[in-house]
């Protein structure tokens, strides 16, 4: 059922929200940075934007903060994550709802936002004990040899609009704990929820006591004060969130200074349904991994390859979900979908199921839901059975579209699989193990996450999130992502009254 919007005060929630998160009414009203709610179309705020100048002033204060904070016991630093974490749970009802007036996420996903932040908060404070290096054989005698980690320097956060603050937790809990400070520019599109968390920050900091002023700060602006963070010689490392066509700026940018980049870029991810699926499980996994966030995960099920037997018994009951799933506001309905960002997005959805149908493709949904707000963009999730995989099946189109195409044969349906840009997220749906296996092999998907008998959504904080080719290559949050925010140094001590040469290199002198 599809619920209208009704005319609520969202601009009046919203700053009850701010105030009572901590952000000061000077940041976000009379600004020059108008935002918008997806959810009614609303401008709910103006923010104050920073000059390019005040972003080096802001980079340069966060270099200070970084030398002090660096000589911080890790331990210690992990205090202070562990602060904010505890802040995190008490602002996060508060957040959470933020989180779905400014991205239209439905309140579970703004709520399951939050608790990311928390669980990355939870990690770093057990790895702030764990910033382990390696002691390594040596060939010479009376010599050891180890690795030891130590902390980069400013860590800039560039994140994109569909996780307005998870994205920076990943980061910053790591970046924290390994000894750094962060400089975070938030998308233009959800700017008030960074406000929210650099006072969230603040709290923590205070608590804490002696962190140093200027570990954490917020860039408020467009594309050029990102431009200042990726070009500035005092950012050794830039984690960038956005589209391929984004990271293909940023990258050499840093890359020209020699800077480091963790890029999460585009996700054109896919699934393969098998002869044995569960098709009851099946179901389940690919409506959220299409439909969740109104399609707007760089993990969205994009693209699904049913195997010929079964596809007559699963993609009818898929076009049922798909007409029957309930589109509506957020903030008032308990409708599953909520709203693209904005008109953009929806114009993008439009042009590539026009470009579908004159591939041949048959549509299910995909028509704009009238929900009494002009400006405001809801839409049924579409699904459309494809020919086979052509344009624009193969590039990604930020909205809830789900491509599903028939398959006979494995390899062929691994190869169509891979024959893509991106390599995010991937799925494989069967009780067949030699299937399952090959699927997570060398030669089976080509992406960083891989997963059995679950959807391409929803990774959890414990796994290092992040993928191949034109989705960057970087690696967030869990396992040892937290190497990338720290610079490795190898150590030999000789102990010894002797100097041998390593490779048994003779220089004798008088």
């Amino acid at each position: 059922m599809d619920t209208p919007v009704n005319k609520i005060d969202v601009k009046r929630e919203t700053a009850a929200l701010l105030e009572k998160l901590g952000v000061e009414a000077s940041a976000y009203i009379s600004g020059d940075l108008a935002s918008f709610t997806p959810v009614t179309g609303d401008q709910i705020a103006s923010l104050k934007t920073h000059s390019t100048a005040d972003a080096e002033k802001i980079i340069d204060k966060a270099d200070e903060a970084f030398r002090k904070w660096r000589l911080v016991p890790a331990p210690k630093r992990g205090e202070l994550v562990r602060l904010l974490g505890e802040e995190l749970r008490a602002a996060k009802a508060d957040l959470g709802r933020l989180v779905s007036i400014e991205a239209g996420k439905i309140p579970s996903e703004g709520l399951g936002e939050v608790q990311e932040m928390i669980d990355i908060c939870d990690f770093a404070v057990g790895l702030s004990r764990q910033l382990y290096g390696l002691t390594i054989a040596t060939e010479r005698p009376g010599h050891r040899m180890m690795e030891t980690w130590h902390p980069l320097g400013v860590v800039g956060v560039i994140s994109a609009f569909n996780f307005p603050v998870a994205v920076w937790s990943w980061n910053a809990a790591l970046a924290l704990v390994c000894g750094n400070a962060v400089v975070w520019k938030p998308s233009e599109k959800t700017p008030l929820a960074a406000l929210a968390c650099n006072a969230i920050f603040a709290r923590a900091a205070k608590k804490f006591g002696d962190a140093p002023e200027g570990l954490s700060q917020v860039l408020i602006g467009d594309r050029a004060i990102g431009e200042v963070l990726v070009d500035s010689p005092k950012v050794p490392l830039v984690s960038a969130t956005g589209s391929t066509r984004m990271g293909r700026e940023v990258g050499p940018r840093l890359a020209k200074r020699f800077a480091r980049s963790i890029l999460e870029l585009g996700g054109n991810n896919a699934g393969i349904v098998c002869p044995s699926a569960d098709l009851d499980m099946a179901l389940r996994a690919i409506a959220f991994g299409a439909m969740g966030t109104a399609g707007q995960r760089c993990t969205t099920l994009r693209r699904l390859f049913v195997h010929e037997s079964v596809y007559d018994a699963l993609v009818p009951r898929l076009k049922k979900a798909y007409t029957s799933v309930s589109v509506g506001s957020p903030l008032e309905t308990s409708a599953l979908v909520g709203p693209l960002i904005d008109k953009p997005a929806f114009e993008h959805m439009q042009k590539a199921l026009k470009e579908a149908a004159n591939n041949g493709g048959a549509i299910t949904g995909g028509e704009r839901v009238d929900t009494g707000q002009a400006n405001a963009y809801y839409v049924k999730p579409a699904l459309v059975e494809m020919p086979k995989q052509v344009a624009p099946v193969t590039e990604e189109t930020f909205a809830p579209i789900l491509y599903v195409m028939k398959y006979s044969d494995f390899d062929e349906a691994l190869r169509d699989h891979n024959a893509v840009g991106a390599g995010l997220s991937s799925s494989i749906f069967t009780l067949d193990l030699q299937e399952a296996e090959r699927f997570l092999s060398v030669d089976g998907s080509d992406c960083g996450i891989a997963n059995v008998n679950i959807g391409t959504s929803g990774a959890e904080i414990g796994g290092a999130f992040g993928g191949e080719k034109e989705t960057g290559g970087g690696r967030e949050s869990g396992s040892d992502a937290w190497k990338a925010y720290m610079r490795r140094a190898t150590n030999t001590v000789n102990y010894s009254k002797a100097l041998p040469l390593a490779q048994g290199v003779s220089f004798d002198i008088e």
